[in-house]
Order: structure tokens, then C-alpha cells, then sequence
């Protein structure tokens, strides 16, 4: 428990910002949580977590409660969907475990969202605000003053930003712009376990990897549901990340395919669709009594599977430094970036290249599976230590 325990105000109630709030609230720290939507409530579909993830909830407590809504693959499978050939298989279940120390789990996004909000109901400081949209902060020195669109008015000791890609905090302190389009298009939905055509029920975090497109799938909540994510280029842009998705614009996209991934699209019925952004990784996020967080900070491309695991490491990270500042906060703000810049730039960087990589055509494609096909599991764990090894990635958590 800290000996200089601060009110500390977050804007955004997503899983970074409800990561944040159970953080410092674990250190005695006094939490105003303010989420736009009428309800405190995750949204999305399937999302994976690697090893990092896993130490995360160690130390937050929470181990049990996720392991008992994930589930755990046997193998990351990446297939060429047009050729249909295996590239190649990583045994998650043993070699992923073995080597890091935790496991590589999948998981529904509104589980974990509700499993870490559940946990933040049993902190009385922790005072949660739904509906309630910023309006506008002012960092006055020794205070910020956030203001919401109903008019309210909150003091605090200093303000977390973790409001997402189009931050509003961070347009503030950053003023930056707009998000980066990709120019890639999402696809997401959720199947029933009997409805997954008998060949794709494989207990695996499955990509099928083709030209301009991909298509990922893997089992939710024990097997009982099957999370599909269906990715293509496109220059359609439409703001925001929960509309409905064209089913025809998709299949035209995916055409030339092998059956076994057009089996899967033809499944879908209704597609909940959004346009894939990211920003310039930046290296000053904090300023003054102010900082940002998870996609507010360092919003990344989901090809590297870490968007919600960067967000929650920084949230770990963040209350630690607080612990350690002696109530001194801007310098805390000021450690925290300075701990998790580079691995975050990393992160949203090496995002771009494996949607490159994934959506590989003519020559680049060839190069790719015989790369792929090259190295063994052992060395894919390798390549992957800087993002998985307990040892690498402590140093950014403080």
C-alpha cells in the first residue's frame, strides 16, 4: 500500500484503463474510471494472449479466474490459403510453455474485460462514472481538472488517458492528428463449435495466410465457440470499429481460396467489420500530470496479437513507477514512458511487417513459406524472446 496514496482520474474504461484503475487501487490509491458508453461492457470477439500476458495476471491476482475462460491451443498453425499447405506448426501447449514459463491462451475480449472489472468492484476507492464523456482536462500544476460533457467537473492528482486510437487526452498533449488508415479491413464474428465445418476443429490459433488477406480461427470459451477474424485490403474507410460488414465486398476479396477457408467465410452471417489504424510510435506520451495509455499511447496493428497485452503491461508498469516516485507524480508519468517506449514502438513496428508478411504475393509469398518452413519451433521461440521472456520484457514494467 503506498504511503502517499494519490486520486488519480482515467478516461477510458476499456481493458488498459480497467488494468490501470485495479493497479493502483491495489496500492491504496483513490480511482475515478470514466467510460463514454452507457455501460461498463467489452466489446469485440476472440483476442489472444501470449506468455507475457499470462505473467501479467500472476501478478495482478487473477490467474485462476482467466484460466478458467480461456482457452489453451495445442499448436499456432500458419496454412497457404491458396495452395492449402501447412507452413508451419508451433506446439503451444508444450514448447511455448516450456520456453517461457506461461502459456499462450485465447480468450473471449468481454471475458477478460469483465473478469478485471469484477475485480475492481471489490476496491470501494475505485468509483466508476458510465455515460460519462471528457469534455476537456487542464493540468493547473499541482492539479487536473477533468470536465465532462454533461458538465461535470472531477479533480484529481494527475490524469491517465487510456480513451483509445482517437484519444482525446492525447490530442491534447500530443496533437498529432489523425490515426494512420492501414488501408486493411476487419472482419470479425463468432461460430458455434457445431457449426465449424469438421476440418477447421482443430484446438489450435490457426492463420490461413493468402495474397491481400487472411483469415485467423480458434476456439473461445473451451471449445464451445470458434472466433473468426477475416482480414483484406480495401480503401473503403468508415470510422470506428463496430459496424456491419459486406458479406459480398468479403467473398470477393477472398476469391481464389482453398475451400476449407471459404467453408468457414460461408458460415457468417452477419460480420461485425472495422477499418484497421495505428499511429507513428512517439517517444514523450506524459506531460505535466498527464499521461497516455494502451491505444492511446501506442495504438498498434493487430498482426502481432499484443494490443491488449501492451495495455495491460502498461498498466502494471504505471503503478509501480507511482509506487516508487514518493509522491512525486510527474517523474512517475515521465519513468513510466521512459520504461515502455522502445518495447511499444517495437511492438506497433514489427505489427506492420507481419500484416506485410501475412498478406505476401507471387515471389514474396514463396520467399515467405520457405522461410517459414525453414525454422524450427525452437527458433520461432527464439525470434519471439524479446516479446515473451520474462527476463526482456520485466525491464519495461519497472
Amino acid at each position: 500500500m503506498s504511503n502517499n496514496p494519490h486520486t488519480l482520474l482515467i478516461a477510458g474504461g476499456g481493458i488498459g484503463g480497467v488494468a490501470a484503475a485495479l493497479s493502483l487501487a491495489k496500492q491504496g490509491h483513490r480511482i475515478h474510471l470514466f467510460e463514454q458508453a452507457s455501460e461498463f461492457k467489452g466489446i469485440g470477439a476472440g483476442i489472444q494472449l501470449g506468455p507475457n500476458a499470462f505473467y501479467l495476471f500472476d501478478q495482478l491476482g487473477l490467474t485462476d479466474r482467466i484460466n478458467a475462460l480461456a482457452a489453451f491451443p495445442d499448436d499456432l498453425v500458419v496454412m497457404d490459403s491458396i495452395s492449402g499447405d501447412e507452413i508451419t506448426a508451433i506446439p503451444a501447449a508444450t514448447l511455448i510453455r516450456k520456453r517461457f514459463g506461461y502459456p499462450y491462451g485465447l480468450i473471449h475480449r468481454a471475458d477478460l474485460h469483465a473478469v478485471l472489472l469484477d475485480e475492481c468492484r471489490h476496491f470501494p476507492k475505485i468509483t466508476m462514472h458510465s455515460g460519462c464523456k471528457m469534455a476537456d482536462f487542464e493540468d493547473l500544476g499541482d492539479h487536473v481538472v477533468l470536465r465532462t460533457e454533461a458538465g461535470e467537473t472531477y479533480t484529481g492528482d494527475a490524469l491517465i488517458g487510456a480513451d483509445g486510437l482517437w484519444s482525446g487526452v492525447r490530442a491534447k498533449i500530443v496533437n498529432d492528428g489523425p490515426p494512420r488508415v492501414s488501408g486493411h479491413i476487419a472482419y470479425r464474428a463468432v461460430l458455434p463449435i457445431e457449426d465449424v465445418p469438421e476440418a477447421n476443429r482443430r484446438n489450435a490459433m490457426t492463420l490461413w495466410a493468402g495474397p491481400k488477406n487472411h483469415l485467423v480461427h480458434y476456439p473461445l470459451r473451451g471449445g464451445k465457440l470458434f472466433n473468426l477474424v477475416a482480414v483484406f485490403h480495401s480503401d473503403r474507410y468508415e470510422e470506428g470499429w463496430d459496424s456491419y460488414g459486406d458479406t459480398e465486398e468479403l467473398m470477393l476479396r477472398f476469391e481464389g481460396v482453398v475451400p476449407e477457408v471459404k467453408q468457414m467465410l460461408n458460415k457468417i452471417e452477419s460480420w461485425r467489420m472495422w477499418v484497421l489504424c495505428d499511429r507513428e510510435p512517439i517517444k514523450e506520451w506524459s506531460k505535466g500530470r498527464v499521461t497516455l495509455l494502451g491505444d492511446a499511447a501506442h495504438p498498434m496493428l493487430q498482426y502481432l496479437a499484443q494490443g491488449a497485452c501492451m495495455a495491460m503491461e502498461d498498466a502494471v508498469c504505471l503503478a509501480r513507477k507511482v509506487q516508487d516516485s514518493k509522491g512525486d507524480l510527474p517523474a512517475a508519468l515521465v519513468s513510466y514512458q521512459d520504461a515502455r517506449y522502445l518495447r511499444t514502438a517495437r511492438a506497433q513496428l514489427t505489427a506492420r511487417l507481419y500484416g506485410n508478411v501475412y498478406h505476401a504475393a507471387g515471389a514474396t509469398r514463396d520467399l515467405r513459406n520457405a522461410f517459414l518452413r525453414g525454422r524450427t519451433a525452437e527458433q520461432f521461440c527464439e525470434g519471439n524472446a524479446w516479446l515473451y521472456d520474462q527476463a526482456e520484457f520485466k525491464q519495461s514494467l519497472g
